[in-house]
């Protein structure tokens, strides 16, 4: 175990989480409940972790608990917070694979204290609780929930490590191979998703859940029945056969879907979760340490620690952001079309903002079945009661639909979400602009079109901006805010403030062809469908960027985004750049038949390609290998974020990982994509220089 003053020099700036034990009195027993308190010393918006000093607290207290020789021992965190996991932002500073295994090792050794002791131990998870605090409960005897808990989970394989202080091993032999497959794996990979208290405890994660509002009260009281033996919690009989196999099954397909085997944290939790049906505690530990020790050096991790921070501290603090004072406020938004984007554009607004929100359209019908959209999706919302009846009949009132654009007249915010043509969004602004304030914000959700453009003909150009959702818009969480050549600060301000409002992470970018997400992945899969176009099968083609991770593949992006939206995005930086962005006639023919995929599956779920794709898919005869296509894609990718950091479309290259990870979903442990070009080399090779001083990216090059 690390030692107090090791532990001081290892993490110099650890923002240490203290741990206080004091004697509580509990009716029913005949000694006291020492009860153990993890706090460090800020409120809820600064969550307690555990790094080297923080552990060695905890150790102590853990002594002196003892030493009072206790009814229990308990443990419970600050207000509104357990603990969230262990304390990263010294990891990139370890150069000592010694020291590292260390750390490993003293996060089992104190947690384990509470697993191995004669005295009862119970954790009380009165708030958020991830990861390292997940596992310290997980090591506990017995454990409560309170039943508003806002956040559990172990999301450690998001980041690309695993749960290390005794997650894969004693969940799944808590609550069963699958369950913790669902925990460990599943969840972390579907974005990092968190489970409910309610879920937590039909699980089996928590013993009892309990309301929130004498929590502590209430959890001393079952802590006294558990220790008198009038109460047993249930412990499900754990299936080491073939229950096991098929949750190994299931997991394994998981990351072979989310990671194609680019994840070591991923693969390693499989290997420590198949450990796990057989192993001792010792063994079991001993493997976690050594494994979580080797990752702790690793490049993967150092990616993901670095996008966490993107994602976690810089998305707050968005780069080039005016003063918020600046900022009008918002009483009433209105939006122009009624179509799909367009009625989760007012769904997402009226949940957030609460205030009016009017649809319009060119016929009644498309505006009723707008508005019908918005109130059916709220009506869901109510049914799975994530609304109540009062705020769901709220939320209905202030979604109405109308054909005038007069009843822009007193809003504050005019989004259009109408056809991709520049023509159509000038005619709409000048339209609107006949009926709103001099001070109404009017925001486009383009892809692609200039703003400057759209805006020149206005009286009031300054108050245009770009406001450029991902699809699906309640569940990507970036926001392009794009400035116009003549867009004010005000107006910039606005979108930003409204942009918070809404729970977005926004990032402002230059009035720039296709901005930062769509100009990436064109460039990207442009440069993949030149190769299938002259002549590399699809399916090598298809699969060759694979060993990267990516969310989904080329084709299947294309899929995603639509053919004929590709299209018109490749045209319109083709435009913008002809020397470096192509358009494929064979897309075009694609797009003509009508087509929207590539593959098609048969009953098996063999995927092979669409039979009447490949007759109009006219490819030449200069195949690529796979390892030809990734180095053209990635020599592309680097090329293009030089030139557009040149530009200025975005402050630095920060922002454009940011806008990968939050737009495009790419992984954690990509670290966005300027830190994968980097380690590969490709940056200095093709742009002559690293994007990411070293220390800034906190990822070391190969």
């Amino acid at each position: 175990m690390i030692s107090a003053e090791q532990a001081t020099t290892a993490f110099p700036d650890e923002v240490v989480t203290r741990a206080v034990t004091r004697l509580v009195s509990v009716p029913g027993l005949d000694k006291p409940v020492a009860l153990i308190t993890i706090d460090n010393g800020y409120d809820h918006t600064r969550p307690s972790t555990f790094g080297p000093q923080s552990l060695v607290s905890l150790n102590a207290a853990f002594d002196e608990a003892v030493a009072a020789d206790p009814a229990a021992i308990a443990v419970t965190g600050k207000p509104f917070v357990f603990a969230v996991g262990a304390d990263l932002s010294g990891v990139e500073e370890i150069s000592d694979p010694g020291l590292a295994h260390q750390i490993a090792q003293t996060g089992h050794d104190v947690f384990r204290r509470f697993t191995e002791s004669e005295i009862p131990t119970f954790a009380f998870v009165n708030g958020a609780v991830m990861g390292g605090g997940l596992e310290l409960a997980l090591s506990c005897h017995y454990r409560t929930m309170a039943d508003n808990v806002a956040a559990i989970a172990l999301p450690e394989v998001f980041l690309g490590l695993f749960p290390g202080w005794g997650g894969t091993q004693l969940l799944p032999n808590l609550i069963g191979p699958d369950a913790a497959v669902t925990v460990i794996v599943e969840n972390a990979l579907n974005q990092n998703a968190m489970l409910k208290p309610a879920r937590a405890a039909e699980l089996g994660v928590t013993d009892e859940l309990l309301p929130s509002a004498d929590y502590l009260e209430q959890s001393l009281l079952w802590l006294s029945r558990v220790v008198r033996g009038e109460v047993t919690p249930a412990r499900p009989e754990i299936d080491r056969g073939e229950g096991w196999d098929a949750a190994l099954d299931r997991a394994k397909a998981v990351v072979a879907g989310k990671t194609k085997g680019a994840s070591p944290g991923a693969e390693k939790a499989l290997e420590l979760l198949e450990l796990a049906r057989t192993a001792d505690r010792d063994a079991g530990y001993a493997a976690e340490t050594e494994a979580l020790a080797e990752l702790l050096m690793s490049d993967p991790l150092r990616s993901g620690l670095y996008s966490f921070n993107l994602v976690n501290k810089r998305a707050k603090k968005p780069a080039g952001a005016p003063d918020k004072s600046l900022a009008r406020q918002v009483g009433k938004v209105g939006i122009v079309g009624a179509g799909l984007m367009a009625s989760q554009l007012a769904l997402l607004f009226v949940r957030r903002l609460k205030v009016p929100v009017v649809l319009t359209d060119v016929d009644q019908d498309r505006v009723d079945k707008g508005v019908s959209y918005v109130h059916a999706e709220i009506d869901k919302l109510e049914h799975k009661t994530r609304v109540s009846p009062d705020e769901a009949n709220r939320l209905r009132a202030l979604v109405s639909g109308s054909l005038d654009k007069a009843a822009f007249a007193d809003a504050g915010f005019v989004i259009e979400a109408v056809f991709e043509d520049p023509g159509v969004k000038r005619k709409v602004f000048a339209e609107v602009e006949q009926h709103v304030g001099p001070e109404c914000v009017l925001a486009t959700n383009t892809s692609s079109l200039s703003i400057t453009a759209m805006a020149a003909e206005l009286r009031h150009p300054e108050r245009v901006v770009g406001f450029h959702f991902f699809n699906p818009v309640a569940v990507l969480p970036l926001l392009e805010i794009v400035r116009g050549e003549r867009t004010d600060d005000e107006t910039l301000a606005t979108a930003f403030s409204v942009g918070k409002q809404l729970k977005k992470s926004s990032v402002l970018v230059k009035d720039a062809p296709a901005f930062v997400v769509n100009r990436v992945l064109t460039r990207f899969l442009g440069e993949v469908l030149a190769t299938v176009d002259e002549g590399t099968p699809f399916e090598v083609a298809d699969s060759a960027l694979d060993p990267l991770g990516l969310p989904m593949s080329p084709m299947t992006l294309l899929q995603l985004v639509g053919p004929p939206v590709a299209l018109h995005v490749a045209e319109t930086m083709h435009e913008a750049f002809p020397e470096r962005y192509g358009v494929s006639e064979n897309l075009k023919r694609f797009v003509e038949a009508g087509k929207s995929a590539v593959w098609q599956w048969d009953s098996s779920g063999n995927q092979t390609i669409d039979p009447e794709v490949a007759a109009l898919w006219q490819q030449g005869d200069a195949p690529s290998t796979a390892e030809q296509v990734r180095d053209r894609a990635l020599g592309a990718l680097a090329e293009e974020i030089r030139i557009m950091l040149d530009e200025g479309v975005v402050a630095e290259a920060q922002d454009i990982d940011l806008c990968m990870i939050l737009g495009a979903g790419w992984p954690f442990w990509l670290g966005g994509i300027t830190p994968y070009l980097d380690r590969a080399g490709v940056s200095e090779k093709v742009a002559g220089k690293p994007f990411l001083a070293r220390g800034v990216a906190s990822v070391p090059t190969a």
